[in-house]
């Protein structure tokens, strides 16, 4: 397969081709890759939950009771109590009247979506969304329509226009994971009420770390009544593995029925529904471990400032700072790399393109020294 041998040669000369790297210890604040040491500024495990005591010890419980896998889908005989009383932690955590959970985040965004709306409809969705999100929308068969990021105006012409439509879904995500930025909800909210529309809010990136209670974006804009469908996952701030979508009774009876990827996988090993039940509990019991991952973030972005980069605006612990080149934010990564730092550079297709950036995420866990360690390494990396 000749054409494939080339196209790796094409996105290798263009300074897009990727390689994994593998984490020889457990996921924290620092990380250990071919026997090098490494402070990891790069991971969504927000509040370090992920290797938390309380996450762990839940795993090792419900593997001694529950074993290890689910053995089948939960629509045949994989659904164990486990996976109902994570459904029922959600619920409660969100204010839903009910949830179903998704093996992966991917696969609840694109099972709601394709579920919701489907020929005939209109499906409207920002247009940095994640791309499970548009895959969603693509995957739907509704006529899919793309608004510039967070342009209201644009939004709003749209369901101007949409009058033919039966059942009109905008979907967004709650927090922009490659700028860091929060959705504009109010508006969207508005404008969905005006024309009849439903809204989808995906709190991955916002889920544990905005509200006051830690439920995200909805929570911090007050908007839980008005917000029709919330999509989440349980890998980021939670620090476990999986998806959820969140809504009224009749919502979730309805996916559980429809959603192709959630009734054709085998369902998540009931230990890592333990292990999200106690990242839950934590978030919702500890508002200490989000309290440090502010103090963290404002130190750090107060810090930058001083320094001569180009930050994108952003409002959450995703912090991105634009390079342009793909080489060139390579060639940082590889620098901050050999200075004992871990943050990627993201590159095309996952951003547009001269937008590459070295995309930097603060945890609740690092210490002060860790982040003064990585200020003076960027300081050197400057020019």
């Amino acid at each position: 397969m000749k054409y494939i041998s080339d196209e790796l040669i094409k996105i290798n000369e263009s300074g897009l081709y990727r390689e994994m790297k593998v984490v020889e210890n457990a996921q924290d604040t620092h990380i250990e890759i071919k026997g090098k040491m490494l402070l990891s500024f790069c991971s969504n495990n927000y509040l370090g939950l992920a290797n938390n005591p309380s996450v762990v010890k839940a795993v090792k419980d419900a593997v001694e009771e529950y074993g290890w896998g689910a053995g089948a889908s939960r629509l045949v005989s994989g659904n164990m109590l486990l996976h109902e009383a994570l459904e029922n932690e959600i619920s409660r955590f969100k204010g839903k009247e009910a949830a179903l959970v998704f093996p992966t985040g991917y696969m609840a965004n694109i099972g709601a979506i394709s579920s919701l709306v489907s020929n005939g409809d209109l499906v409207i969705s920002d247009k940095l969304n994640h791309a499970s999100i548009i895959d969603g929308c693509r995957l739907s068969g509704a006529d899919f329509r793309v608004y510039a990021h967070c342009d209201m105006q644009k939004l709003e012409t749209i369901l101007r226009k949409s009058a033919k439509y039966n059942r009109k879904l905008i979907v967004t995500d709650s927090v922009f994971s490659m700028d860091g930025d929060i959705a504009p909800l109010p508006d969207i909210v508005r404008i969905a009420g005006k024309y009849e529309a439903m809204v989808m809010v995906d709190e991955a990136h916002g889920t544990g770390v905005f509200g006051e209670g830690g439920r995200g974006v909805v929570e911090h804009f007050n908007l839980n009544k008005e917000v029709d469908i919330v999509m989440g996952t349980l890998s980021k701030a939670i620090g476990s593995l999986g998806g959820y979508v969140t809504g009224d009774t009749d919502l979730i009876n309805y996916l559980r029925n429809r959603a192709r990827s959630f009734m054709y996988t085998t369902a998540l090993p009931p230990a890592v529904c333990a292990a999200s039940i106690a990242g839950i509990k934590l978030i919702r019991n500890d508002p200490s471990i989000r309290e440090s991952l502010w103090r963290n973030v404002r130190f750090i972005k107060d810090k930058l400032k001083s320094l001569d980069f180009n930050l994108i605006s952003s409002e959450s612990p995703i912090i991105p700072i634009l390079i342009g080149d793909a080489q060139k934010a390579i060639d940082r990564s590889k620098l901050l790399y050999k200075k004992g730092i871990l943050i990627p550079a993201i590159r095309p297709p996952t951003v547009p393109t001269n937008s590459s950036r070295l995309r930097m995420t603060v945890m609740a866990t690092h210490t002060k020294s860790d982040l003064e360690i990585l200020l003076d390494a960027l300081s050197d990396i400057q020019g």
